[in-house]
C-alpha cells in the first residue's frame, strides 16, 4: 500500500467518523427530548419532592448525611446509572421512555464507533508520511476532536454522561467539518523546525490540555445555565442534569487536571524553543498567548479558592480561558506572523 492510500484512506475513515458523529448528535437528541419535563408539572410538585429529600437527607437515607439540604443530598447520592438528579435522588432518567433509554445507549456506542475511526484516521495519516500527524492545521484540530471524544468516552465509562453527550459530540463535529473543508492540507513532510522529539511531547501534551479544556468549558456553561434555571425554580429540561453543585464540582475538577497540562506545555514548548531558536523566550505570538491561557486559568483556580469570589464569577474566568484557546488556535494561527506559522494554509 502506497502512502497516498494510506493518505486517502485516513480521509474515508474521517468522513466515517463524521457520518458516525451525525447519528450519535441525533441520537443524544432524541434522548434530551425525552429527558423534557412534562407540561403538567407544576412547582408545588416539584418543591414537595425536594422537602421529601431533605427529610431522606437528614435521617440518612437519601443521602450520606450532609444536611446541607436537598442540593448536598444530591451530591451525596449516587444513582443507579451514577449521577444524582436534581436534588431529588432518583436516577437522572426516572420516568423517561424506554425508547429514549435506548437512544442514550445507541448514542453512546455511536460515539465510541465515531471514537475508533478518528484513532483510524489519524493512525493512518501517521503513517502515510511516518511522523506523528501534527504538523499543521488540520491535522491538530483532528487529533484535538480525537482526544475530545477519547476523554468523554472513557470517562463515560465511569458514570451517565448521556445528558453532556449532545455538548461534546457537536462541537467537535463542528470542527471536523471545518477542518475537512477550510484547512485541508495534504499529507506532507515537516518543515525543519518541526523535525524534533519535542514535537510529540509538546503538541500532544497540549491537544490534551485543549481537549479536557474544552469539556471543562462544556460543564461549566451548563452549571451557569443550572444554577440560573435553579434560582428561577422554573421547571425545564435542566432539571434532569446533575445539581449545579455537582456540574460546578465537575467544572473545577476538569480543570484541575487541565491546568498541569498547560503548565508542561508552556515549559516543554520553552525548552523546545531554546533547541530550535536558541532562546527559551521570543515573544512569539504563540509563546504569548499560551502564557495568556496559562494566567487566566491560574486566576481561575485561585478565584474559585478564594473568599468573596463566587463560583459562579470564577467560572466565568474558566470560560475566558477557553476564549483564548481558540483566539490561539483559531487566530494567532491564522492572522498572526509567527515562528510557529506552520498551519500550511
Amino acid at each position: 500500500m502506497t502512502y497516498q492510500e494510506l493518505a486517502t484512506y485516513s480521509n474515508y475513515a474521517l468522513y466515517s467518523a463524521m457520518a458516525v458523529l451525525t447519528l450519535s448528535m441525533l441520537a443524544y437528541a432524541g434522548y434530551l427530548a425525552g429527558l423534557m419535563p412534562a407540561r403538567s408539572e407544576s412547582k408545588e410538585a416539584r418543591r414537595a419532592e425536594q422537602v421529601r429529600a431533605r427529610e431522606e437527607a437528614l435521617v440518612g437515607v437519601g443521602g450520606d448525611g450532609d444536611s446541607g439540604g436537598a442540593d448536598g443530598g444530591a451530591a451525596g447520592t449516587a444513582t443507579a446509572a451514577g449521577v444524582p438528579d436534581a436534588g431529588t435522588g432518583r436516577p437522572i432518567d426516572e420516568g423517561v421512555s424506554l425508547t429514549a433509554r435506548k437512544l442514550g445507549g445507541i448514542a453512546g456506542s455511536f460515539a465510541w464507533l465515531a471514537t475508533f475511526l478518528l484513532l483510524v484516521s489519524i493512525g493512518l495519516r501517521g503513517l502515510s508520511v511516518m511522523r506523528a500527524p501534527l504538523g499543521n492545521m488540520f491535522e491538530f484540530a483532528v487529533v484535538a476532536c480525537t482526544f475530545v471524544m477519547l476523554v468523554f468516552s472513557l470517562w463515560s465509562t465511569q458514570r451517565d454522561l448521556r445528558w453532556l453527550g449532545i455538548f461534546v459530540v457537536t462541537p467537535v463535529l463542528l470542527v471536523l467539518g471545518i477542518a475537512i473543508r477550510s484547512w485541508y492540507t495534504e499529507a506532507a513532510e515537516l518543515m525543519p523546525s518541526l523535525q524534533s522529539y519535542w514535537l510529540v511531547i509538546h503538541v500532544a501534551v497540549a491537544v490534551l490540555a485543549m481537549a479536557v479544556s474544552f469539556i471543562g468549558a462544556v460543564t461549566g456553561v451548563l452549571y451557569l445555565a443550572k444554577d440560573k434555571a435553579e434560582r428561577a425554580d422554573q421547571p425545564s429540561i435542566l432539571d434532569r442534569f446533575p445539581t449545579s453543585r455537582v456540574l460546578e464540582r465537575l467544572t473545577y475538577g476538569l480543570h484541575v487536571i487541565a491546568f498541569p497540562l498547560w503548565t508542561f506545555t508552556l515549559i516543554a514548548g520553552a525548552i523546545w524553543a531554546r533547541q530550535a531558536w536558541a532562546s527559551y523566550w521570543n515573544w512569539d505570538p504563540k509563546e504569548v498567548w499560551t502564557f495568556v491561557i496559562w494566567v487566566v486559568y491560574a486566576a481561575y483556580l485561585h478565584a474559585r479558592v478564594t473568599s468573596g469570589w463566587s463560583k459562579q464569577r470564577a467560572t466565568y474566568i474558566a470560560l475566558a480561558g477557553f476564549v483564548c484557546i481558540l483566539i490561539n488556535y483559531g487566530v494567532v494561527n491564522l492572522f498572526f506572523v509567527s515562528q510557529h506559522s506552520y498551519s500550511g494554509l
